[in-house]
């Protein structure tokens, strides 16, 4: 398998996952300290983190929708296909969060909301385990070439995959 938007030869969709993964736990160190008693700005610093990380896990969506376009149908795609619902997953439960607490006049954090996105975060790791075991299946049907001849050409493609 071959992915279709890739830098330099490799896939953007394993690259643009690490920001609404780290922006998701940052949202929830935020609310989990505001939670404990630290500062009440920090729930809003939460809120607002939140809603970054689902325009990231938006994003990554779009692009992991693109790469499954091209994925052949065996177990590949199936682990794909779950990598990409357990983070939508992830993502739809953190909306839910936002969407509650965008009413609040603060905006900070409770403890059903904390246990919420703490849910959110336990699919997140499965997503990690999923996706980890995505990029294994790529690597096994990618031949590297082991030169820097790749590094000649754009940094940005968008290419049909090899077969």
């Amino acid at each position: 398998m071959q992915s279709r938007l890739r830098v330099q030869g490799h896939p953007i969709q394993p690259m643009l996952v690490t920001f609404p993964l780290g922006l998701f736990v940052s949202a929830t160190v935020f609310d989990l300290t505001d939670v404990a008693g630290g500062p009440t700005f920090l729930g809003e610093v939460g809120y607002w983190t939140g809603v970054a990380a689902l325009f990231a896990a938006a994003m990554t969506a779009v692009a992991g929708m693109v790469d499954l376009w091209d994925v052949p149908v065996d177990r590949t795609r199936r682990t794909a296909i779950a990598f990409n619902l357990v983070n939508a997953a992830m993502a739809g439960l953190f909306l839910v969060t936002c969407l509650v607490r965008a009413h609040s006049p603060h905006r900070g954090a409770t403890v059903a909301i904390l246990a919420t996105e703490l849910v959110a975060l336990t699919a997140g790791g499965v997503g990690v385990r999923l996706g980890a075991r995505l990029m294994r299946q790529f690597d096994a049907g990618r031949a590297e070439t082991g030169n820097l001849d790749a590094l000649a050409g754009g940094t940005v493609e968008v290419a049909r995959p090899r077969p």
